[in-house]
């Protein structure tokens, strides 16, 4: 059976283990893991979806809102429902909590300290769920709002889901967008853990702060569409003029 075929076939309209709206979703979910819906791309109506999925047209509202509000898809007044491309401003956001104390939050520039091929340790095993004999791409970079530093981060990647990451000649700014569109890997979410360290001379000689100067440590994993982990990164912040935001609601 086809892609398209198993996206059309009938959700019936019956109480499950979970909504009808939540099955639809997965069925929808299920068209951007395997890559018919692509970022960018603009989806059937309502209407047309629901036919498909020989399902009411509210329920299918119902499953797009709930795909919108998590940022995998964009409403665009008068012109539709698209699949969210990675550089969209709110989606940025949605991965970057660090804002300044005064002014406009903006996305960090980006510039690569080093890469390459390593053996993991046992915390990049254990958060990426690697097996025996697999290797993992680090990148180490820094981060800079206006011009100043405000943080060092290290990324860690499977070299089984991103093949060929070391024949790139260019690393961009936006890694996400990047998964995506080289990979088909689209990040869908991710967990963040914060704790408060003090400056190695290594960090303090990158931020130009102090030696144990405190700084802002956030690991995150971040996951696929399937709830795969696909990253792990660690980042050293400075938070003299900036702050963690989070909205909670």
């Amino acid at each position: 059976m086809t892609v398209s075929e198993e996206a059309k076939k009938p959700v019936p309209e019956t109480i499950g283990f979970k909504p009808l709206y939540a099955q639809v979703r997965e069925r929808l979910m299920r068209r951007l893991v395997d890559g018919e819906w692509s970022p960018g791309m603009l989806l059937p109506s309502e209407i047309e979806l629901a036919r498909q999925l020989s399902v009411s047209q509210g329920t299918v509202r119902k499953a797009l809102d709930s795909m919108t509000a998590d940022n995998l898809l964009l409403r665009r007044q008068g012109r539709g429902t698209y699949v969210a491309e990675p550089e969209e401003s709110r989606i940025l956001f949605q991965f970057f909590r660090l804002s300044p104390d005064i002014g406009t939050p903006s996305f960090p520039d980006s510039k690569v300290l080093s890469t390459g091929h390593a053996k993991p340790t046992k915390t990049e095993t254990d958060s990426l769920k690697l097996e025996d004999g697999e290797q993992v791409f680090r990148i180490e970079r820094i981060r800079s709002l206006a011009g100043h530093p405000i943080l060092i981060e290290t990324i860690t990647l499977p070299v089984r889901r991103f093949p060929d990451f070391d024949h790139l000649t260019i690393i961009p700014n936006n890694l996400y967008r990047l998964y995506s569109e080289r990979w088909g890997i689209t990040i869908g979410s991710a967990e963040e853990r914060l704790k408060a360290i003090s400056a190695s001379s290594r960090d303090a000689a990158k931020l130009g702060c102090h030696v144990h100067e405190p700084l802002l440590l956030i690991s995150r994993v971040a996951r696929d569409l399937e709830e795969r982990p696909v990253e792990l990164r660690w980042s050293r912040c400075i938070t003299r003029e900036t702050h963690y935001a989070v909205n909670l609601r």
